[in-house]
């Protein structure tokens, strides 16, 4: 059993969370004392075991990283063997190269201490200073904590009836209860681990759900503008810093994994659930109905089924019967169920060849592919909502084998964001497969590769010329300026014609174990078929294509 003792800022000293975190050490079997003391009382005195230091959540005046830095320096001249900080999963920079769910050995990149990645950051390497005394650290990064008596920029936002967020973003958030933070605490003191740890629940919650929820009414103000006005308003200590804001542009959730198995930790609570606690505090302190029905799961990444079943009753409808009157054929290499990677050709510079061809399979199949896109795509208000909510996501290893192993269908563009900028003149001309990351994932899955092919989506906007702008390339993060038209001029598509074929599948699973993955002249090997398939099929199709944006392809045997 281990004497704690607990330091807070003093400004914080009064929080119920600190109260609820101490109650529960102190209940803990593990814990035979537990004191508790602001960072300038003269705590370093008593005799303890594990040192606590817990600095409190963001707010309006930021860390304060003098007295954290006074509280390590204390800390490494006594004779306590372990130091934990709760720090904050705030120390990951909220950005849209974000591939979700973070995990622990991901390094923050922010350098400016006054943002508040910065602050974390400046408050860990801090704290990095006991373990030169020779102590033992561990660090804990919980995700957004939800308390009816914090005052947090959070539990503002989801306690009051009108909330600013950007316009055109709606990211999933993670949300965790006081009680399971404290329960992330006792853990950390119970167990002799050494490190980082996420502290996050199980489950999300789409953030424009969660102010419906509570009731709160979206004020819509352009993000430049909100950056000004609290921008301002931080400096005289009045509001949380600007930027607060990215923390509700792009999705920032961490991955609890590591807590769960090393801290042998998992929260009660999930994100909907502590949401709806939350409110029900809250409402009960105003005399309002709670309205609280049995928390919905929604999908980690923000696939959102009915705004693709309304969107395909409409707009997208329009486009594929309509504007592209898109025919396909080779439905039959889908599989019906389980895992497959498919793996086609991007073109035409705006990713409007992979929505239709996510809204096709929907369309034909039921299915969703989840496609791995670049993060130019999640940077800008309204593509974010449109790819989040059409099941995108951040090209990774680790999302590929996530939805690989749920046994989705996982949608690859091997040739990258340049194969999608390639000169019209050999538009159907198959690049360099990058890195052929798409073979490696179906080997480590054992999954089927089905190869699939596009002719008339490089007519939408056909690339004449590219401008290599730097300002531009920096702002967009695309590869060049593309002179398409009719982009720039009007930035709407070409009625071409469509059409799409899904290849018969390459069941490299059947033929290759999971370590094949680690060959790279077996991935090469793949990859090479993969590609040479494809191009005979694209060099057959536009040979019986009879013009760009009028007739059918003849087939030999009929398409769909």
């Amino acid at each position: 059993m281990a004497r704690v003792q607990l330091i807070v800022p003093v400004d914080i000293a009064e929080a119920p969370v600190v109260e609820r975190i101490l109650a529960r050490l102190k209940q803990s079997p593990d814990v035979e004392t537990c004191e508790w003391s602001v960072d300038d009382s003269g705590w370093e005195k008593a005799p303890f075991d594990i040192l606590i230091y817990f600095p409190g959540g963001s707010r309006p005046g930021g860390l304060d990283l003098v007295g954290a830095e006074r509280v390590f320096d204390a800390a490494a001249g006594t004779t306590c063997r372990r130091v934990v900080l709760i720090s904050s999963a705030e120390v990951y920079v909220p950005s849209p190269k974000n591939s979700g769910f973070i995990i622990e050995s991901r390094q923050a990149t922010s350098t400016e201490t006054r943002s508040l990645t910065g602050q974390w950051q400046a408050l860990e390497e801090r704290a990095r200073r006991v373990e030169a005394a020779g102590k033992v650290l561990t660090i804990l990064r919980p995700t957004t904590v939800l308390d009816a008596d914090g005052s947090g920029f959070f539990d503002g936002l989801f306690g009051s009836r009108l909330g600013l967020v950007p316009t055109g973003y709606d990211p999933s958030i993670q949300l965790l209860a006081v009680d399971d933070l404290a329960g992330a605490v006792c853990a950390a003191t119970a167990r002799e681990t050494v490190g980082v740890y996420n502290v996050a629940p199980d489950g999300v919650i789409p953030l424009c759900t969660a102010l419906r929820w509570s009731r709160t009414w979206r004020l819509l103000i352009p993000r430049f503008l909100q950056r000004v006005v609290r921008g301002l308003g931080a400096s005289l200590g009045l509001t949380h810093p600007s930027d607060q804001l990215e923390y509700v542009r792009y999705s920032w959730t961490v991955s609890n994994d590591k807590m769960k198995s090393d801290l042998g930790f998992v929260p009660q609570r999930t994100t909907p659930g502590v949401l709806l606690d939350f409110l029900a505090a809250r409402y009960a302190r105003r005399n309002l109905p709670a309205d609280i029905e049995r928390p919905p799961t929604f999908d980690d990444f923000g696939l959102d089924l009915q705004y693709i079943a309304s969107h395909g009753r409409t707009d997208w409808r329009y486009l594929h019967d309509v504007h592209w009157r898109i025919k396909a054929r080779g439905h039959e290499h889908i599989p019906a169920r389980g895992r497959a990677v498919l793996t086609g050709m991007h073109r035409g510079f705006m990713p409007l060849d992979g929505l239709m061809t996510m809204y096709h399979l929907f369309r034909k199949t039921g299915r969703v592919p989840r496609f791995l896109i670049h993060p130019t795509l999640f940077k800008f208000a309204f593509h974010f909502n449109l790819f989040t909510k059409t099941g995108c996501m951040i090209a990774s290893g680790e999302n590929a084998d996530r939805v690989l192993q749920d046994d989705e269908l996982l949608g690859f563009y091997p040739e990258g964001i340049r194969g999608a900028f390639t000169h019209y003149k050999e538009a159907y001309t198959l690049r360099k497969f990058g890195r052929d990351e798409f073979v490696k994932a179906a080997l480590r899955n054992q999954a089927p590769i089905v190869p699939f092919v596009t002719v008339g989506n490089a007519e939408i906007f056909p690339i004449l010329a590219k401008i290599n702008w730097g300002w531009w390339k920096r702002f967009t993060m695309w590869p060049a300026f593309p002179i398409a038209p009719p982009f720039p001029f009007l930035p709407i598509p070409l009625p071409s014609k469509w059409h799409i074929q899904f290849l018969p599948p390459i069941h490299v699973e059947r033929m290759y174990p999971p370590e094949a993955a680690e060959d790279l002249e077996t991935v090469r090997k793949i990859s090479r078929q993969v590609r040479s398939c494809m191009q005979e099929a694209v060099d057959d199709m536009r040979r019986r294509r009879r013009w760009i944006f009028f007739g059918s392809i003849d087939y030999e045997a009929g398409g769909d």
